[in-house]
Formats: structure tokens, sequence, C-alpha cells
């Protein structure tokens, strides 16, 4: 068996159009790192709510762009084989669209860039800074780059 399952929500937003497309874009992260039945969770959400959260897990006051919640636990699903509940990402709507304009990117390639650096954070990766030359977010800019495409927005 390899089935990796990502599946999607949303808080304090309406179901984008695009949010299948961003399940399935995180599928195909999940195999670009030769994950295997491994099973997260999408959140997009409002700037209200990812405040929230950043502040009860992060002590941070502000709205960020992507959180990751590690579960990292193993559930047994057929006979002696399991799936990996790697845990959850959160990511804020509101700022994808001021990073792509912050950054002068569209917003289809922040929303790319943010589910790869989630599902990397849940595999364990972590950044002292946002430095570019830092190992997490050089694999990120690779993932990103191999994988290519407008392929949510």
């Amino acid at each position: 068996m390899n089935t990796n399952e990502v599946f999607y929500s949303m808080i304090g937003i309406d179901e984008p159009s695009w949010a299948q497309r961003s399940a399935d874009y995180a599928l195909s992260v999940l195999d670009a790192l030769g994950k295997k039945d491994w099973q997260i969770s999408l959140t997009f959400c409002d700037d209200i709510t990812i405040q929230t959260l950043n502040r009860d897990y992060r002590h941070i006051d502000s709205p960020t762009d992507v959180l990751s919640f590690v579960l990292g636990e193993y559930e047994p699903i057929e006979g002696s084989e399991s799936i990996y509940l790697a845990g959850d990402i959160v990511i804020s709507i509101p700022a994808i669209e001021r990073n792509a304009e912050e950054y002068g990117i569209g917003e289809d390639e922040e929303l790319r860039r943010l589910i790869i650096h989630g599902i990397l954070h849940l595999t364990g990766m972590s950044h002292e800074d946002d430095s570019p030359d830092q190992p997490m977010l050089l694999l990120q800019e690779q993932l990103l780059k191999t994988l290519g495409g407008n392929v949510i927005l």
C-alpha cells in the first residue's frame, strides 16, 4: 500500500474554488519527498484564526502565513498496515495575498510555497530564520521549481 491522503477544511472563510487542487498539489509534494502512507490536513483560514493559533501555540500575538502542527502518530488500518498521521498545516488566505504583493510574485506561487513549507515542517525540518541559505528553505525552493506550474489558483 502507498496511499497518501490530504484532507482540507476552512475556518473563517468560504471554500475556495481551488481547495481540492491544493490538496492534490500537497499529494504531489509528499510523492516528491518519497513519503508513503502519510495523512495530513490543510486548513485555510482568515487572519483572526491564524493569529489566535500563533498566539496560543507560539506566543506571538500577530497573524502569520503558515503554521504546522506535528502529530506524528501511526494509526493501524488493515492487518499489519498503518498510516502515518503527520499533522496539520494551517494557511492564512489574506497572508497569501500580502506575501504575493510584497515579494512581487503570483498568489498561486505563494500558496504552493506555503504548502511545501508546511509539509517540510511536518517532516521534522526547521529553519533558524528566513534567510534563503537555510537547508529547509533551499529544499523548499527546489521543490517549488521541480514541481512547477500554476496548478492551484
